[in-house]
């Protein structure tokens, strides 16, 4: 069965309103009964503009200082890395080929093919099923 339509409804407070005024899609003030988005006062764009460009210029900035400080970094990173080679030249050689290794080891693990594991309960049901075969 369709549901009934509700036809009681609230009634609103036109007394402010004016006959043919066209109603916008907006908000509805029960208080003072009028229909539309309130006046906003009149801005300035151009200090609108100026205040978005001074924020634009200020996150650039920012993004700017964290690029150099970043580059800054990763070249002392290089830098100290390049003087513990050039100190301890052994070292360094066994480290990187420990690290190979290490690498090398789990590569082969994950590339290599599954091993089949024959658990003890498996090969003693396979002899049982051998024997009760070789009987029949």
């Amino acid at each position: 069965m369709p549901r009934r339509k509700n036809s009681s409804t609230t009634a609103l407070d036109t007394s402010a309103a004016k006959i043919g005024e066209p109603v916008p899609k907006a908000i509805i003030d029960i208080n003072t009964a009028s229909v539309g988005i309130p006046r906003q006062p009149e801005q300035d764009l151009g200090v609108e503009l100026s205040a978005l460009r001074k924020q634009v210029d200020a996150l650039q900035q920012r993004v700017l200082n964290a690029g150099r400080l970043a580059k800054g970094s990763t070249g002392m990173a290089i830098r100290q890395t390049e003087a513990v080679v050039r100190h301890y030249p052994l070292s360094t050689i066994v480290l990187v080929a420990a690290v190979a290794g290490m690498f090398a080891l789990t590569a082969s693990r994950y590339l290599s093919p599954p091993r089949q594991h024959n658990s003890s309960a498996l090969r003693d049901l396979r002899d049982f099923y051998g024997r009760m075969r070789e009987r029949i």
